[in-house]
């Protein structure tokens, strides 16, 4: 027998270090020929790394979270034969930092949605005699979705032949704790069929910060400790622009993306940025060098099951409304899917945040450095507001901008979220040029 050593792969040009985020794979795991066997993470994407050879794990070279150099060992197989080290081994091509694991373009934002699960171990790898060993009647088939668990959640459930997507998870987006293993195997397998009774919990669980939560950490620390924010809040009377966008709904054609209140908005900031440039900008505070863009980039904060992510929206200067909506669209769907581009999470001018009908009153919005810029839209609120004669109800919705202080004064704040109120309270304006 005989030892294969895999290396830390050249994951892109310019990197020289990666972030373990993942294994699949532990000593003693037979692994087979381009079976995935860890996850790194740079700035930019997650690449999984597959097995070039078939053997048996031997040793892993570092720990989730671990800062790796390329070409630096990374773990050893056992082969048949007399084996041999490898430079570098060639990576599968990245995973779409919109959901698996991304970061540029993160205001407190960015994501990562989760791949194709890993094989499940096969029948004989529970413990023989195991009550939930594989092969145990009733044991139902369950969606090809990787279930939200930590790797030390993962490898219990795999050591005890636990198909963990069985498993109901009570923690935060539905992921799975140990105490939600540990009910699981007490119940021989079982669903659970009731809610568990009043009962103290003294457990607690300890999660690392690693992959694209560490890049949050960091992009929101950056933001927070460099930036002095500004933040300007503004009530916006959106009751035209909803009929208008209910009118326009009921007329698209079959092949136009529903309309939400976003693409309304987008149109509105390039008409408001041409008007005030200096906001479409980014600041290098190291060199003191201000970015003014003619370009208008504009990224869109979206919710995945793993985080927060931004993809970019392209030239929306040269967009109309349902061409914004039709990119809006396909840039979150692959931002959820994990397929979006490493062009498509970067490069933004400024940004727009929306928690939709979640989007509560009022919010302070985090800028993406390094713009000087950022967008938030809280939910629409039907208020009485008084027309000079009667109480009337009207649909409102608030505006809760943050600037960075160093580059935009609170009266170009106030202007800008001043122009873009006018715009959306008088819709038409939006689509006249000129």
């Amino acid at each position: 027998m005989g030892e294969f050593v895999i290396k830390m792969p050249d994951v892109g040009e310019g990197v020289a270090e990666a972030e373990l985020v993942e294994w699949h794979v532990k000593p003693g795991d037979p692994v087979r020929e381009d079976m995935v066997l860890a996850a790194v993470m740079t700035d930019k994407a997650t690449v999984e790394i597959p097995s070039p050879v078939d053997g048996t794990v031997l040793w892993l070279g570092a720990e989730i979270g671990d800062i790796v150099a390329v070409k630096a060992p990374l773990l050893r197989i056992e082969v048949a034969g007399e084996g041999q080290a490898v430079a570098e081994e060639t990576p599968s091509p990245p995973r779409g930092e919109g959901a698996r694991r991304a970061d540029e373009g993160a205001v407190s934002q960015v994501a990562r949605e989760p791949s194709s699960p890993p094989s499940e171990p096969p029948p004989s790898s529970g413990p023989a005699g195991h009550p939930l060993a594989a092969g145990e009647k009733g044991r139902v088939a369950m969606p090809e979705t990787k279930p939200l668990a930590s790797p030390a959640v993962r490898l219990r459930a795999q050591e005890a032949g636990v198909d963990l997507r069985q498993v109901s998870g009570s923690g935060p987006a539905g992921r799975i704790t140990h105490d939600d293993l540990d009910r699981f195997i007490a119940r021989g397998g079982q669903p659970a069929t009731a809610p568990a009774g009043l009962a103290r919990k003294t457990a607690t669980e300890e999660i690392k910060v690693t992959g694209l939560r560490r890049r949050i950490a960091e992009k929101m620390r950056l933001a927070s400790s460099r930036i002095p924010h500004i933040t300007y809040v503004e009530e916006v009377d959106v009751t035209d622009l909803e009929d208008l966008r209910a009118t326009m709904n009921a007329g698209r054609k079959p092949d136009q993306q529903k309309l939400t209140i976003l693409p309304f908005l987008m149109r509105a900031l390039v008409r408001t940025l041409a008007e005030q440039p200096g906001i479409n900008a980014t600041f290098d505070d190291d060199a003191a060098i201000v970015t003014r863009y003619g370009a208008v980039h504009i990224g869109i904060a979206t919710q995945t099951p793993a985080g927060l992510t931004v993809p970019v929206v392209r030239h929306a200067e040269a967009r109309s409304i349902w061409d914004s909506a039709a990119e809006l669209s396909r840039l979150a769907d692959a931002a959820r899917n994990g397929t979006a581009a490493r062009e498509e999470l970067s490069g933004s001018t400024i940004t727009i945040t929306s928690l939709g009908a979640l989007g509560g009153i009022v919010t302070t919005p985090i800028i993406n450095h390094p713009e000087v810029a950022i967008v938030g839209v809280n939910k629409i609120m039907m208020r009485p507001v008084w027309d000079g004669s009667q109480f009337i109800p009207r649909k409102i919705m608030n505006l809760s901008s943050s600037f960075d202080h160093r580059i935009v004064d609170g009266w170009d704040a106030a202007v800008f979220v001043q122009r873009l109120k006018a715009l959306l309270e008088t819709p038409a304006l939006i689509f006249i040029e000129g």
